[in-house]
């Protein structure tokens, strides 16, 4: 299985370091690891992940379709934020385990515990106030108002999806029928080498026009 690293910057930072190793040969030769990078897929890869739930939620969605997102993100059995608290759970439950109070005056093992605790606190009561917006969002207005209005709040969105960051195809809004496999076949050509270098589909440019002919130069008289 390929190993998985967080973010490109952290593959590239490994890829230097493995080339930096191989330049000055400080390990034998045949010793280094495998430089396996992470595959970042396509934010239409799959329909339900937080950066393909992202995508679809731009300003020109419906009420329903953002309080659907909002509920998939927040659903109890298979929704991403349920599933990033139990991982803080866990890890809080992790340091649990490691817990000693014999010396009352020195326990850093304990703070990192309670701020584990507070965090899944947090997560708790974020998960119960998309509960309650779901709803809220269902019923906004479905146009947009006067961007004067808009000015009056802050712009919280603070990063961009990779896809957009790299230039790649956008995903189209879904529909009720949505074909999957339609998006398969774009994220491939979004991510084909060839895809900058596929013609056209607009009808050819018109031939440009041949210089005039010189004209003669007469006899001077």
């Amino acid at each position: 299985m390929p190993e998985h690293y967080s973010s490109i910057g952290e593959a590239v930072g490994v890829a230097m370091q493995h080339n930096i190793r191989l330049a000055h040969r400080s390990a034998a030769p045949g010793s280094d690891k495998p430089l396996q990078v992470r595959h970042l897929p396509s934010a239409s890869a799959d329909p339900y992940s937080v950066r393909r739930m992202i995508s679809r939620l731009h300003e020109d969605a419906t009420p329903d379709q953002v309080a659907g997102i909002i509920a998939e993100v927040n659903g109890a059995l298979v929704g991403a934020l349920p599933e990033v608290t139990e991982l803080v759970a866990s890890a809080a439950d992790w340091t649990r385990a490691r817990l000693d109070f014999d010396d009352p005056s020195h326990n850093p093992t304990f703070e990192t515990w309670t701020r584990l605790a507070a965090a899944y606190g947090m997560l708790q009561d974020v998960r119960e106030q998309l509960e309650v917006a779901k709803d809220g969002v269902a019923a906004c207005p479905a146009e947009r108002t006067d961007p004067r209005h808009h000015r009056m709040v802050n712009v919280l969105r603070s990063r961009e999806l990779l896809d957009a960051v790299l230039g790649a195809e956008v995903a189209p809004a879904p529909s009720a029928a949505q074909n999957f496999g339609s998006d398969r076949q774009r994220a491939a050509r979004a991510s084909s080498p060839h895809a900058a270098t596929s013609p056209s589909t607009g009808s050819p440019p018109a031939p440009a026009a041949p210089p005039p002919a010189p004209r003669p130069v007469g006899r001077p008289r």
